[in-house]
């Protein structure tokens, strides 16, 4: 498949810039891919889409405050550093902006509490980093840095907790997992009360959101790999649910990532923890999930083409221009859809 049939128009002034407050006063878009039919609705009616037994899976990676700004020392220019993951001890895989004199051997200094020298490159063109300083990291790296928003957000947002999910438990995440910021604490009760099942797993969001696909085929494209966990908890809450025929419900594109590469076979699964690059394009068998839940995503990315791949090129893309003939908004902070 070309990467061009995965294009679509979009106006800017769409692509949302701050939250909605409540957080779920954001619209639902509805969809049934067998009839082909869309419904407008909004976020807190999600219940009305749902039946007691059903399985939500959330995925409830935190993001780090990743985005440090320092000088080259002694005496250097400005430089942005975002942590991506923790290679191991205190050497870290990151961007580094501006990348032409990030070289090995040169020095980063983010005031007086912390200090990176730049030891190696990554195939990615990325850097390695390894961090100096006394004291805790996480507590350093909570006062020095920054929760960093997508690219296309340029408003500063009053609250960092806000792009954070109300469940959020495992720090490790470059980005948020944008679906689940829909959610308050009161519809979880509530929806837990309503007899639907909550159940967790962790995929630390990477490069992988950021990385546009460039490759005309998109079969040419390689996926940058993520860390995920199931636990034994939540893959036997899964196995359970299938059993007695009701539907896991994938919140966000990361969850159904996740639940895919752990997958064994048709409607099963086994707790386990590693990396994955998964790629889901159209073709794709789903093994596990039988309902989305995610936000709009940008045009020709890989998270549009799994959401093709589980409803339909055609009808996802004729969804898309309905949303933007109706003003919905878009991206991270934008409104959601559930596919069912």
């Amino acid at each position: 498949m070309l990467l061009s049939d995965f294009d679509y128009e979009l106006p800017e002034e769409l692509i949302a810039q701050t939250p909605v407050e409540p957080r779920n006063a954001s619209r639902l878009m509805v969809l049934d891919p067998a009839t082909e039919t869309i419904r407008h609705h909004h976020f807190f009616e999600l219940q009305d889409f749902l039946t007691p037994g059903d399985t939500l899976i959330f995925n409830d990676t935190r993001v780090m405050p990743a985005r440090l700004i320092g000088h080259r020392d002694p005496g250097g220019g400005r430089v942005e550093v975002f942590l991506l993951r923790r290679v191991e001890g205190d050497t870290w895989e990151t961007l580094v902006k501006p990348g032409k004199k990030a070289r090995p051997g040169v020095t980063v200094r983010f005031g007086d509490e912390l200090a990176a020298e730049i030891v190696g490159h990554t195939d990615f063109g990325g850097r390695l980093v390894r961090f100096r300083y006394e004291g805790i990291f996480e507590e350093i790296l909570d006062r020095l840095g920054e929760t960093p928003l997508p690219p296309y957000i340029h408003e500063k947002l009053a609250d960092r907790e806000r792009y954070q999910t109300v469940y959020n438990r495992e720090t490790g995440s470059a980005a948020a997992p944008t679906a689940g910021l829909h959610f308050t604490r009161e519809q979880l009760q509530t929806l837990k009360d309503f007899g639907v099942n909550l159940g967790f797993l962790t995929l630390h969001v990477g490069l992988g959101t950021f990385r546009p696909v460039k490759a005309e085929n998109i079969e040419e494209h390689t996926m940058h790999r993520e860390y995920y966990a199931i636990s034994a908890e939540t893959a036997r809450l899964i196995k359970e649910t299938k059993a007695a025929g009701h539907r896991v419900i994938a919140v966000g594109t990361t969850s159904i990532r996740t639940l895919e590469s752990a997958a064994t076979a048709k409607n099963e699964i086994d707790a386990h923890s590693g990396w994955t690059d998964i790629f889901i394009y159209p073709g794709y068998e789903f093994k596990i999930v039988d309902a989305i839940i995610t936000n709009f995503h940008l045009p020709k990315s890989t998270l549009i083409m799994l959401i093709s791949a589980f409803a339909g090129r055609e009808f996802v893309l004729r969804a898309y221009r309905e949303a933007v003939k109706e003003r919905y908004r878009f991206f991270s902070f934008g409104d959601a859809m559930l596919i069912a």
